[in-house]
């Protein structure tokens, strides 16, 4: 995340960190959201190449153990059938994981409200982006999970030529253009937005500018969570 701030210690608990296995160790590279206690859902494009993977709950400094962390293996990976990891800007940029053993939930450990099918936010919607990632272009990833406001992008805006024009689909969703954005390592992360005082995930952490994460008029796009409900639930039996 480029600017923003450090995230109260579990304060977006449905947050997980996404690692894959190298040599004897295990290293973040995407963020996720815990949507069931079985469930976790995240980018194709974080999942698409063969992997150890495991999901760390209820973490909030990636080297240290806190206590209140819960580490699960992947047992399945459920990447959208529309996915081409040649074109990101083609779409369905969605997977769901299965975990090895159900979540426990707690206060550091929830499960994400998701948007009900087909909701739009309205221009500059309160959302938060979370993550890991990267705090500038090239940087260095974050080792505490860091949170950035990031107002939503209405589709007319964020397709204008000025901004991402035709690369972005209305099966996506854009928030920011200015300071603050997603970098590399929040892929797969949420997009939290405020509805009714209450945060729902609208997103997933999908690309920002091949010129840099925080472009000025390129907000960083997510996939759009409220166009893939149905999928979601066929995916994952409710």
């Amino acid at each position: 995340v480029v600017g923003g701030e450090v995230a109260q210690p579990n304060s977006w608990p449905w947050q997980i960190s996404l690692q894959y296995k190298s040599g004897s160790s295990y290293y973040h590279t995407c963020g996720g959201t815990l949507i069931r206690r079985g469930w976790v859902m995240t980018a194709a494009h974080c999942v698409d190449s063969q992997m150890t993977w495991r999901v760390v709950l209820g973490d909030h400094h990636l080297n240290s153990n806190e206590g209140k962390e819960q580490i699960m293996t992947v047992s399945n990976v459920y990447i959208h059938s529309g996915w081409n990891s040649n074109n990101i800007a083609g779409g369905y940029d969605i997977a769901l994981l299965r975990l090895s053993t159900e979540a426990s939930l707690n206060s550091a450990v929830q499960l994400a409200a998701l948007p009900p099918s087909g909701q739009i936010l309205p221009n500059n919607n309160p959302c938060y982006i979370t993550g890991w990632g990267r705090t500038q272009t090239g940087g260095s990833p974050s080792n505490s999970l860091k949170q950035a406001w990031l107002p939503s992008v209405d589709h007319q805006t964020c397709s204008s030529s000025s901004w991402w024009g035709s690369t972005v689909k209305t099966s996506m969703v854009c928030a920011g253009g200015g300071f603050n954005s997603g970098c590399h390592g929040d892929s797969g992360g949420p997009l939290n937005c405020q509805v009714n005082g209450q945060y729902y995930v609208h997103g997933v952490t999908s690309f920002v500018s091949s010129s840099g994460c925080n472009v000025n008029r390129k907000p960083t796009v997510f996939t759009r969570v409220s166009a893939y409900i149905s999928w979601l639930n066929g995916v994952r039996p409710v």
